[in-house]
């Protein structure tokens, strides 16, 4: 019979960061519904005034109040990654050593394509992000990075205060509004499949492992192996 395992209670997420992680959240989820509706506006028939109905204009608000929402939880997420923890500082999404890379390699076998587990090793489990979750970390916020540029770049000729015309040369740098507004919508669509990957791997690790992935966001624990910790000490 196999040794019952132990798990120790242990403070990974910081405040800050679950705060950043729920308001990026929110922020993309609306970004998403509202550039849907601007890119592809339904039509409503209305015997109302115009200006009763002037609700195009409020979907715009709301997508540019979301932007500026995302824009500056990026901006404090960059300054926590100096400052954090050592789960949320920014060595932790560059995990490009022998073990980093095994471990993601374990992630993609075992978590991704479900194959058999039956080699894992203590090793092969992170407390913080695991090696595959940093690197699409690092993907997203080069996603979000170019979001920002096209996306204030685009709303740059209408925007009355200077924050988004600092961006008002990219969409000459790239070749327009068409390109930019394309770049734009591609963009988005591969943060749609980050954040999708992102919410499988969170409930598998949860499911399967029990160590509280899901609540960790909320509570900042994690359920973490005893043998994994004292592993981690020596």
């Amino acid at each position: 019979m196999g040794r019952t395992k132990t798990f120790k209670r242990v403070y990974v997420w910081q405040l800050p960061v679950r705060l950043f992680h729920w308001v990026n959240a929110l922020a993309i989820v609306v970004l998403c519904i509202t550039g849907f509706l601007i890119s592809n506006p339904p039509s409503i028939m209305s015997n109302a005034e115009a200006y009763d109905t002037f609700w195009m204009g409020t979907i715009r608000s709301i997508h540019f109040i979301s932007a500026y929402c995302f824009f500056f939880a990026i901006i404090l997420r960059m300054y926590w990654a100096f400052v954090g923890n050592k789960f949320s500082h920014w060595k932790a999404f560059f995990p490009f050593s022998k073990k980093g890379i095994h471990n993601m390699f374990h992630v993609i076998k075992h978590d991704v394509f479900l194959l058999p587990d039956n080699d894992a090793k203590l090793s092969d489990i992170s407390i913080g992000h695991n090696s595959m979750a940093a690197i699409a970390y690092l993907l997203l916020f080069f996603l979000s990075v170019i979001m920002i540029f096209t996306g204030f770049g685009l709303y740059a000729d209408t925007a009355t205060w200077w924050l988004p015309k600092m961006f008002s040369w990219v969409p000459s740098f790239l070749g327009g509004d068409f390109l930019t507004r394309t770049i734009h919508h591609i963009t988005m669509w591969l943060i749609i499949l980050i954040v999708m990957l992102h919410i499988y791997l969170v409930l598998y690790h949860d499911w399967l492992e029990g160590r509280g992935e899901t609540s960790s966001m909320i509570s900042g624990y994690k359920f973490v192996r005893k043998e994994r910790i004292e592993k981690k000490k020596k």
